[in-house]
This record gives structure tokens, C-alpha cells and sequence, in this order.
């Protein structure tokens, strides 16, 4: 079993996702908290559901996504773990985190990075990892094929896919990984992206107007 909960916090509307399994561990992906009351606010679910944080994850390292990496890390001592790739993005919030409102604490970077096709082992559950770049140069995402279920990050949302103006994006590379990465996985996958709601690999292959052919 695994349960997943959205809290959406900071301006940008950011999902940020907490996976918990049958012994009330859980999966920290994307914490996007940016102020005192979004971080009471991810303590309290934690600590009303009993659950203990094993592992942080990061799809990418844009600022929106990781905001909540150090309140993640003093609280649990979990560091981050992400493909190597994104360590030049988030080294650059520190330099424009300031510029866009936030309060932005860099957190340790782990020794450790995760690459396309590992596999995340949590309790008696799997996550494999997918290399989807494009938004972000080295976007990734995480796929349970016995749950139905991929943590898309900022690469398909419902209607729509991730923009591609930021430094370091791909619109074709974008297009690209949906293509191969995305569309590849079964019609009845549930993707949760990383802004607005939920959709499913089938209803984007028949209904998203970015991705043709």
C-alpha cells in the first residue's frame, strides 16, 4: 500500500507530495514550504498521521521545489536526493531566490545522486526512476507500475506541460521525454504533477493540445 497526499504551498501553487506506506513511513517529494505557517502546516500532517520521514526526493531543483529542502533536512536529517544533473540549478536559487520574495536556506547536497532507472526501495514498495529532461536539464520522475501511479514533477500536467523559458530548459527535449518517457507508461497511470491537479496518461494522450503525434 501506498498513500499520497498533495499540500500545496507558495505562491506558485506547488504540490508537494507525501508518500506513506503501511508502516507509516513516508517519501518527502518536492517541499515546496516557504514561510512559518506552510511549515507548521507540513509538521502537523506528519505528526497527525503518525508518520516517519525516510527519504526526501526532488524531481528538479527549481526554487519552487525545493523551498522546504533545509526545514526537511534540520527536522528529519534527510538530504535530498536528485539526479546529479540539477546541481547547477540549485545552486543558482541561492542567487534569485532573493530577487523573487523567498527566504531561501541552502541545505547540505548529498553524496549520493539518483540516476534514470534506479530503484527507490521504500518498505516492501518500489519507485523506479525515470529521466524525463526538458523543463529542467535533468528532470526526474518516479513510477510505481504496481500502483498505477508517476510523480511527474513539472513535466505533464493536466492540459498542459512544463514551460521551457527557464535557464536550462528544452521545449523539444520536453516533448521528447513525454513522448518516449511519459507516454510510454500504461493509459491507466495517475500523474501527479507538481502544479494543479491530477490526471491520467490516457486522458493527456487524448486531450493535451502541446503534444501531437
Amino acid at each position: 500500500m501506498i498513500a499520497i497526499e498533495t499540500l500545496t504551498y507558495n505562491p506558485y501553487k506547488e504540490n508537494t507530495l507525501i508518500l506513506y506506506n503501511a508502516q507509516n513511513e513516508c517519501i518527502i517529494v518536492d517541499p515546496g514550504m516557504h514561510n512559518k505557517q506552510e511549515e507548521q502546516h507540513f509538521l502537523s500532517f506528519i505528526s497527525n498521521k503518525g508518520l516517519k520521514p525516510v527519504l526526501l526526493l526532488n524531481t528538479h531543483c527549481h526554487v519552487d521545489h525545493v523551498l522546504g529542502n533545509k526545514f526537511v533536512y534540520d527536522n528529519f536529517g534527510l538530504m535530498a536526493q536528485f539526479h546529479e544533473g540539477e546541481i547547477p540549478v540549485l545552486l543558482e536559487v541561492q542567487n534569485y531566490a532573493p530577487q523573487m520574495g523567498f527566504n531561501y536556506d541552502a541545505a547540505p547536497i548529498a553524496e549520493q545522486f539518483l540516476s534514470d532507472k534506479d530503484i527507490i526501495n521504500f518498505g516492501d514498495e518500489t519507485l523506479e526512476v525515470v529521466l524525463a529532461p526538458g523543463h529542467s536539464p535533468a528532470h526526474l520522475c518516479f513510477y510505481s507500475a504496481k500502483h498505477h501511479f508517476l510523480i511527474g514533477g513539472d513535466v505533464l500536467f493536466r492540459n498542459s506541460i512544463g514551460r521551457t523559458d527557464l535557464p536550462g530548459g528544452n521545449h523539444s527535449q520536453l516533448l521528447q521525454s513525454i513522448k518516449e518517457r511519459i507516454y510510454s507508461l500504461p493509459d491507466n497511470t495517475t500523474v501527479y504533477p507538481g502544479h494543479g491537479p491530477t490526471t491520467t496518461i490516457g486522458f493527456e494522450k487524448t486531450s493535451n493540445p502541446f503534444i501531437q503525434g
